[in-house]
């Protein structure tokens, strides 16, 4: 067998439905990457002329003036597979050793052992202890097993399987919160669509928003703009929106009919033209006023949000697509329009979009693997669980060492610059 560079046309269809793919492993994020002062390198391992394994590697100069490597979520391969992996992990090592490289880093997207709804590894799951085992074997050093979002990319994720079922099967499954909420504000009138290029702003001042709340530093406008241009068909940016001047009107019109009914009723049962039971009466008026109540409250209160607005943007997510997933990368919403929960519609429509497209799931993406309800972040996986599906941990992160040496001198730089970023990051709280 061979290893050899592969055109981007090669490489993405053999990536496009390939088990472990994703959007990281596409010529498209390679492209992006490239904007982003990462060189990419298509290799694909040849039996003849059939792929049996392939890869996007990034590398970078770092500042031990040699180059890192990194095949983000993994290579695609069958890690279970010792001897094809061994003889990919050699030849692949030869061409980073041929172009400096110090190490290569490798997080597969596949899982390590099977977990259900709340985090419990299924006992007789499936599972990838083999290949973990193979990886190790090979002098892949692990990161550790960890449960915090301390990786690259997230170790952990919620996941809703899509294929082979329908909207109304998936609502039936959720938490009865979830399905209360995504009732409510259809009722309210949120709606979500995809913007264009030329919107991209908006997302971008959600983002920035929502980074200054949850104390995290949000990427400036051009990358998102870079993102679209280069994932082309593969992404899409959802934005939730509520139309307070159609939902004024309509709970004016609901308002005037409770009021009409109401009279109708007192007018009715004063004059005795319908015989009533008086406690019946009594209480359902009594129902009506407080309805009324609430709604004129609920009214005032749309009346004010008005003044920002006839349509008002409450929040949106950035999705990316590949052969077997609609995923989730980031999103957030408005602290002044938290009320309206505007998440659970976003999602939703980008999970009915992978079911009614035939995706084999929907991944709401980056969880921790700590599923006590005291720790702090728990509230994220609380959220995503309401959809129903199950949770995934992935099999971790690895560094295959080329020039040990340098890799301790890298190591060391690292965590020197890591340390002044926490300090940095304190200071400006």
């Amino acid at each position: 067998m061979e290893l050899v560079e592969l055109t981007t046309k090669e490489f993405d269809k053999f990536a496009w439905k390939h088990e472990q793919g994703s959007f990281y492993q596409i010529s498209n994020w390679g492209d992006l990457k490239e904007k982003n002062g990462w060189k990419p390198h298509y290799l694909g391992l040849k039996d003849g002329k059939k792929i049996v394994a392939a890869t996007l590697l990034l590398s970078k100069k770092t500042p031990v003036k040699k180059d890192m490597f990194y095949a983000p979520r993994g290579f695609l391969i069958d890690y279970n597979n010792f001897e094809l992996l061994k003889e990919f992990t050699t030849l692949i090592k030869e061409y980073a050793k041929k172009k400096k490289g110090i190490f290569i880093k490798i997080d597969p997207y596949i899982s390590y052992q099977q977990r259900d709804i709340d985090g419990n590894i299924v006992e007789g799951g499936e599972n990838n202890k083999k290949a973990f085992d193979n990886l190790i074997k090979l002098k892949y050093k692990h990161f550790g097993f960890n449960i915090m979002q301390d990786t690259l990319q997230p170790r952990w994720m919620f996941v809703t399987d899509t294929k082979n079922t329908t909207v109304e099967e998936v609502m039936k499954g959720m938490d009865p919160k979830t399905r209360q909420i995504l009732h409510r504000n259809e009722r309210l009138g949120i709606t979500t669509r995809e913007i264009t290029y030329d919107e991209i702003p908006i997302f971008k001042e959600i983002m920035e928003h929502t980074g200054e709340r949850r104390e995290f530093i949000d990427r400036p406008l051009s990358y998102y703009q870079e993102m679209f241009t280069a994932m082309k068909e593969k992404i899409k940016i959802l934005i939730a929106e509520l139309n307070t001047k159609e939902l004024i009107k309509n709970i004016e019109n609901e308002i005037d009919t409770l009021k009409k009914d109401y009279e109708d009723r007192k007018y009715k049962h004063d004059n005795k033209i319908i015989q009533m039971n008086e406690n019946k009466y009594q209480t359902k008026q009594a129902s009506v006023e407080k309805d009324i109540t609430k709604l004129e409250t609920d009214l005032a209160h749309y009346k004010e949000l008005n003044k920002d607005g006839d349509v008002l943007v409450l929040g949106g997510i950035l999705f990316l697509l590949s052969g077997n997933e609609v995923l989730s990368l980031v999103g957030g919403s408005f602290d002044k329009y938290m009320e309206f929960k505007s998440a659970y519609t976003v999602h939703f429509a980008g999970l009915k979009y992978a079911i009614e497209n035939n995706y084999d799931r929907y991944n709401f993406y980056g969880i921790v693997g700590d599923f006590n309800p005291k720790n702090e972040l728990a509230g994220l996986y609380t959220f995503k669980r309401g959809y129903g599906g199950y949770v995934v941990e992935l099999i971790g992160e690895f560094d295959l060492v080329l020039n040990k040496p340098m890799y301790r001198m890298y190591k060391l730089f690292f965590k020197t610059y890591q340390g002044a970023k926490r300090i940095k990051a304190k200071i400006h709280k």
